[in-house]
């Protein structure tokens, strides 16, 4: 199914194709503080409707994870790294998805603080 995302401004915005019945949340002390809700699929299969200047890129811990937010209204949108596998991910906030009930989703609760 093809979904629109952006953040609140629509600065950046993109679309993908997927089927999601779940989330992820984290409470690593990035993700516990902006409380996105997020779910993973190869990076490919985002589409950037704005120019990847667009968004603004934040690191932390390692830095191997791009945190994708809009400069102007301060939405953090995506994600971007690579699995365990080396392959390119993208990590979609669903809280920016454009039609989801969020009620229906199965939240899976990670431990991003043990890491």
């Amino acid at each position: 199914m093809p979904y629109k995302a952006s953040c609140h401004c629509g600065q950046v915005a993109f679309t993908f194709e997927g089927e999601f019945k779940e989330a992820l949340a984290c409470n690593c002390s990035l993700c516990g503080r902006r409380g996105s809700l997020l779910w993973f699929m190869p990076r490919e299969q985002l589409q950037l409707l704005t120019p990847d200047e667009a968004a603004a890129s934040y690191t932390f811990n390692k830095h191997v994870i791009q945190h994708r937010f809009c400069p102007r209204c301060g939405i953090h949108t995506h994600g971007e790294g690579r699995d365990p596998k080396g392959q390119q991910v993208a990590a979609v906030n669903v809280r920016c998805v454009e039609g989801v009930d969020l009620d229906q989703l199965h939240v899976h609760h990670f431990d991003g603080r043990a890491i």
